[in-house]
C-alpha cells in the first residue's frame, strides 16, 4: 500500500527556494504527526521538521528560520517551504510520520549547486 508520494524537488542555486509536497494515505495523515526527513550521500536519514494533529511543528536547528512545513488537511497533504537554500540542504527529502512507517516514499531529490 502506497503511504506517501513526494514531489516539488529539483536544482536550485544556493539562497533559492522550493516547495516540496507530500500526498499522504488519508489514514496515516488523519492520526499521525507528520514529518519530512531528508537523507545526503553518505550520511543516515535525519528528522527535518514535523507538524502534529494539532498544527505544533519542530524544526531541526540547521533549517530553522528558513524552513516551513504545513499541512492541507482537505487535500492530505504536507509541504516544506524551503528558502535561503545552502549547499548542504542537498538530500533525497521523504515525508513519513514521526515514528516512520513501512514503506517509504521514493522520495524527491533537492539539489542545491550554483
Amino acid at each position: 500500500q502506497v503511504q506517501f508520494v513526494e514531489s516539488g524537488g529539483g536544482l536550485v542555486q544556493p539562497g533559492g527556494s522550493l516547495r516540496l509536497s507530500c500526498v499522504a494515505a488519508e489514514s496515516t495523515f488523519n492520526w499521525w504527526t507528520m514529518a519530512w526527513y531528508r537523507q545526503a550521500p553518505g550520511k543516515q536519514r535525519e528528522l527535518v521538521a514535523h507538524i502534529t494533529t494539532g498544527g505544533k511543528t519542530y524544526y531541526l536547528d540547521a533549517v530553522k528560520g528558513r524552513f516551513t512545513i504545513s499541512k492541507d488537511t482537505a487535500k492530505k497533504t504536507v509541504d516544506l517551504q524551503m528558502n535561503s537554500l545552502k549547499y548542504e540542504d542537498t538530500a533525497v527529502y521523504y515525508c513519513n510520520t514521526d515514528l516512520p512507517i513501512d514503506p517509504w516514499g521514493q522520495g524527491t531529490q533537492v539539489t542545491v549547486s550554483s
